[in-house]
C-alpha cells in the first residue's frame, strides 16, 4: 500500500523534467535579453525563470491535485536548481543555505508583488516591480519593463487556455514574444 505512494511520484518525475526543461527554455530565450532588456547575467536568468515560473504556478493554482503536485515538485526542482547553481558558482557549503534562504524570500516575495499587479490586470504595476526587481541598482531611472510586463501579461492569458492534459502531463507551452527586426 505504501509503495503506490512512491510510484507516483517516479511516475511525475518524467513530467516534471518535461515542464522543467520548456519553462527553462522559455526563461532563457534570447528576445529577453536582447529586446526585454532583461541583464544576461545570473541574476537576470533568476529574474526570468521566476516570472516564467511564477506565471505557470498562477495557471496551475486552478488546476486539479495532479496539477498541483507537479507544480510543487517544479518548485523544489527549481530550488535544486539554484542549489546547484550556487554551488557551481564557488560559494562554500556552509554559506549555501544563507543563500538559499535569501533567494527563496526573493522568489516569494517577487510572487507577491507580481500576483498583486497580474490579479489586477495592471500593466504599469508589473512594469515597476519587474523594474525594481530586474534593474534594482537603478532605482527610479530603472529602464522600463513595460514590454515585458505586457508579455507576462499575455502569456498568462494564454495559459489560461491551456487544457488540462496539457498541465497534468507536463505539455504546457508558453508563448514566446518575437525578435525584434534590427
Amino acid at each position: 500500500m505504501i509503495f503506490g505512494l512512491f510510484r507516483k511520484r517516479n511516475h511525475n518525475r518524467s513530467i516534471v523534467d518535461r515542464q522543467y526543461a520548456t519553462l527553462t527554455s522559455v526563461a532563457r530565450e534570447p528576445v529577453f535579453y536582447l529586446d526585454f532588456d532583461v541583464p544576461d547575467t545570473v541574476m537576470g536568468r533568476f529574474e526570468m525563470l521566476s516570472l516564467v515560473l511564477i506565471l505557470y504556478f498562477r495557471r496551475t493554482r486552478a488546476s486539479g491535485t495532479s496539477g498541483q503536485e507537479i507544480a510543487q515538485e517544479i518548485v523544489d526542482a527549481f530550488f535544486q536548481d539554484i542549489d546547484y547553481s550556487i554551488r557551481e558558482l564557488g560559494i562554500g557549503d556552509t554559506s549555501v543555505p544563507k543563500r538559499m534562504k535569501k533567494l527563496a524570500g526573493m522568489f516569494y516575495g517577487r510572487l507577491e508583488s507580481y500576483a498583486a499587479a497580474l490579479d489586477a490586470g495592471d500593466a504599469a504595476a508589473l512594469a515597476a516591480a519587474l523594474s525594481r526587481n530586474v534593474h534594482p541598482q537603478a532605482g527610479e531611472a530603472a529602464s522600463p519593463m513595460v514590454r515585458l510586463a505586457g508579455w507576462a501579461l499575455e502569456a498568462e492569458a494564454a495559459l489560461a487556455k491551456v487544457p488540462e492534459s496539457d498541465i497534468a502531463t507536463g505539455s504546457a507551452l508558453f508563448p514566446v514574444p518575437a525578435v525584434e527586426q534590427r
